[in-house]
């Protein structure tokens, strides 16, 4: 269960990853300069005052790690990091190998 879960995450945000890449080249294409969407808009664009309120809650709890984690993370780019993401669920959730000599019919 565990391991179809994983795949099923990993296949949406392999599928939410391209989409952005798609969004930010026609929106570059149409701007006339590079466009990148970082991870904090798409988390206001989706999330929209629950955003701040998640910001807010782990500043108030855990300063410490939202300053080492939570700000350099909303400045990267969400594309590429919904791919990775998306690419290490798939290889967790992949079935294990049958090794070399193992029956695999009885």
């Amino acid at each position: 269960m565990i391991r179809f879960l994983a795949r099923f995450l990993g296949l949406l945000l392999l599928a939410a990853g391209f989409v952005g890449i798609v969004y930010d080249g026609a929106r570059s294409i149409a701007n006339n300069t590079v466009a990148v969407s970082s991870v904090s808009e798409v988390a206001s664009a989706l999330l929209k005052d629950r955003a701040a309120s998640l910001q807010a809650a782990v500043e108030g709890s855990q300063p410490a790690l939202w300053k080492l984690l939570g700000a350099p993370l909303t400045v990267f780019p969400a594309a590429p990091i919904a791919l990775v993401l998306g690419l290490v669920l798939l290889w967790i959730g992949q079935p294990p190998r049958v090794g070399i000599g193992t029956l695999i019919r009885p």
